[in-house]
């Protein structure tokens, strides 16, 4: 896809710029906002509610970083606006207030998040919010059938599969050998045929992601930046970082 150098002109910041020693919550207005004042990217997660809604959450469930407990899935967007976060004033937005928030002023990249079970409400909910949103934005998946969905209902949008090579984490215990093989060489990309790729820093450099950028011309990103070592991988391979932790310097 032409017309992408908006999404690596500026370092992106994780879940927002966000910095919870200073009451500054992962995925919270307060953390969007620090961002958009750096001039900085945003990237956030979004989670399904009950009532169907894309809420922006990284977890399935409540408790690590809000009161109360269970599955977001099981609440309503209204319930789930109602929680307090721990150590902030905060509350739950949906991705259409984050949309109003942001409001074309820094680039956004939308992370669908999946349980690699085929549901595909989450993708078709964000696409349809998407569609509508006049300032550069992006969505991404580590689940490719979440990437399919979007190419149904929003073929322009601008799509990226977030990836790593090995998927030892406990997270994807439930995904087969093939499975997580497909994953970390992009042997999906006929299928999805993203137009850029999110690649876990600490895997870099790998043979898919820099296939991918040099012969294709996808947009390379790297996650999630935060240690000295993780920032000259990102130079030396990327173009641009996903960051946490630390501030790059302005343009």
């Amino acid at each position: 896809m032409p017309g992408l150098d908006w999404l690596t002109a500026r370092p992106i910041a994780h879940r927002g710029l966000h910095d919870a020693a200073h009451g500054v919550i992962e995925n919270t207005p307060s953390a969007f906002r620090a961002a958009i004042d750096g001039t900085y990217g945003i990237e956030c997660d979004v989670q399904l509610s009950g009532d169907g809604e894309a809420v922006v959450h990284h977890d399935d469930v409540l408790g690590r970083l809000t009161e109360g407990g269970g599955r977001l899935a099981d609440m309503t967007t209204a319930a789930l606006k109602a929680l307090p976060f721990k150590q902030t004033a905060d509350r739950m937005i949906t991705l259409g207030e984050l949309c109003d928030l942001v409001a074309g002023r820094v680039t956004l990249v939308v992370e669908i998040k999946s349980h690699f079970d085929g549901d595909t409400r989450l993708a078709r909910r964000a696409a349809e919010l998407l569609q509508g949103y006049a300032g550069p934005v992006a969505v991404m998946s580590f689940d490719p059938q979440m990437i399919v969905a979007i190419r149904d209902v929003a073929p322009g949008l601008p799509r990226g599969i977030v990836a790593e090579r090995h998927y030892t984490h406990d997270e994807w215990k439930g995904l087969s050998a093939g499975q997580r093989r497909s994953l970390a060489h992009l042997l999906h990309a006929p299928r999805t045929r993203p137009h850029f790729l999110a690649y876990h820093v600490k895997d870099l450099p790998a043979a898919a992601p820099l296939i991918a950028r040099a012969i294709f011309g996808l947009p390379l990103l790297t996650w999630t930046v935060r240690t000295e070592d993780d920032r000259r991988r990102a130079a030396r391979w990327a173009d641009q970082a996903i960051f946490e932790g630390w501030r790059p310097r302005a343009a």
